[in-house]
């Protein structure tokens, strides 16, 4: 497709419906780096100065603060570099250098970030990217107990990690609904920035359903939270709450070239992957095998002036499918390039980015509708998605 602008180049690279994870990530997005932007910090009300229960000083937040801090938990990973970083740009975000060659061989390597626990039988939740390729993770709870934790599974595809600890009867959080979410409304984040632990900051919910694209991490396949509460190195993996306390995100980054842009997944998904992730040690994604392009005036001109398509178009809006990839089930159930996707099961879709979503949320191996225009007339095609293959990239 050499014709095409680069803008058009940038959407048919990357925008493979669960056709495949970006190969690099954006220089301006790092998990964790450090930052200059502050948001208010509140401190857990200290014992020490009286009941806290008896105070009528204590605000909303404050009260939110003590129901989850018990909870939160600070988890040290450390690594021995069996070889240079320079190839690895996951162990460059993991200890959250800015010169993955600065670790030599044999070194070891240390970082910090948050979780917080979903079980009281000691089932946590965190980033991948604080956990990943650790040799040792060390977790420390609020009352400063310590415990080995062992790392039951990671996803690559939503920085979600579950770790166990060998402990019963401990706190735990309530979890919220993200998708309940309203832009304005509070947001706080807890967690273990620069080794600071049980670190309140406040702010409120910026935004809702950043793209991946949009927040500078193409690989990753998570509609994020976005929020101005201060997110800092460490504070990766913790928990981002509602007014009532209710977890509804994980912190998991912030923007270097920004100020006030920080993003969670959302606890829906988090959950989602975290179950599979106890379950099996491994989530699976549902994959179609197509590649996309949202269409408008400009990409419809430029299509149907190649060479390089078979096919011609009439819309300049909707989502089009560019390339079916052969074998996979988009193949199978006779889906075309040309096709534009108009229906995912019963959602009507607008763009690759809602196409993709309403893919992640179907069942691999089960029926799923999609609704397509074929030279100018309706089609329903029956798709059963498949795992995404583990080889597509490699």
């Amino acid at each position: 497709m050499k014709f095409l602008s680069k803008k058009l180049r940038v959407y048919l690279g990357i925008l493979a419906l669960g056709g495949g994870l970006g190969l690099l990530v954006s220089r301006y997005f790092q998990q964790p780096i450090q930052s200059q932007v502050y948001s208010p910090v509140v401190s857990t009300p200290n014992q020490a100065f009286g009941n806290s229960s008896n105070n009528q000083n204590i605000n909303f937040i404050a009260t939110a603060v003590q129901k989850v801090s018990p909870a939160v938990v600070r988890i040290d990973a450390s690594r021995q570099m069996a070889s240079s970083l320079s190839d690895n740009l996951n162990l460059k975000r993991f200890f959250g250098k800015d010169d993955p060659l600065e670790s030599a061989p044999g070194e070891v390597e240390r970082g910090t970030g948050s979780g917080f626990i979903i079980g009281s039988d000691g089932r946590l939740i965190t980033n991948a990217h604080v956990v990943d390729g650790a040799n040792k993770v060390q977790v420390t709870l609020k009352d400063g107990r310590i415990y080995e934790g062992k790392v039951l599974g990671t996803d690559p595809f939503t920085d979600v990690a579950v770790v166990k600890i060998a402990a019963k009867d401990l706190p735990t959080v309530k979890l919220g609904r993200g998708e309940k979410l309203t832009p304005g409304e509070w947001a706080i984040a807890i967690g273990n920035p620069l080794g600071l632990d049980n670190t309140v900051t406040v702010g409120i919910i910026s935004g809702l359903g950043r793209s991946s694209s949009q927040v500078g991490v193409p690989d990753k396949r998570v509609r994020f939270i976005q929020t101005d509460a201060a997110i800092n190195p460490g504070n990766s993996g913790g928990p981002l709450l509602n007014a009532q306390g209710e977890v509804v995100g994980i912190n998991t980054a912030i923007r270097a070239d920004a100020q006030g842009l920080g993003f969670a997944i959302p606890i829906e998904t988090a959950q989602r992957i975290a179950n599979q992730l106890f379950a099996k040690g491994e989530a699976e994604h549902p994959y179609l095998g197509i590649h996309m392009v949202n269409l408008n005036k400009e990409t419809k001109n430029e299509i149907n002036a190649s060479k390089e398509f078979e096919f011609k178009i009439s819309e300049d809006q909707g989502v089009l499918v560019v390339k079916v990839i052969p074998n996979s089930p988009a193949a199978k159930s006779g889906l075309q390039p040309g096709d534009i996707i108009r229906q995912v099961g019963d959602r009507s879709v607008y763009s690759s980015v809602q196409v993709q979503e309403q893919v992640d949320l179907s069942a691999i191996g089960s029926k799923l509708q999609v609704e397509v225009l074929r030279n100018g007339k309706l089609q329903t095609l029956n798709i059963r998605p498949s795992a995404f293959p583990k080889n597509q990239f490699e």
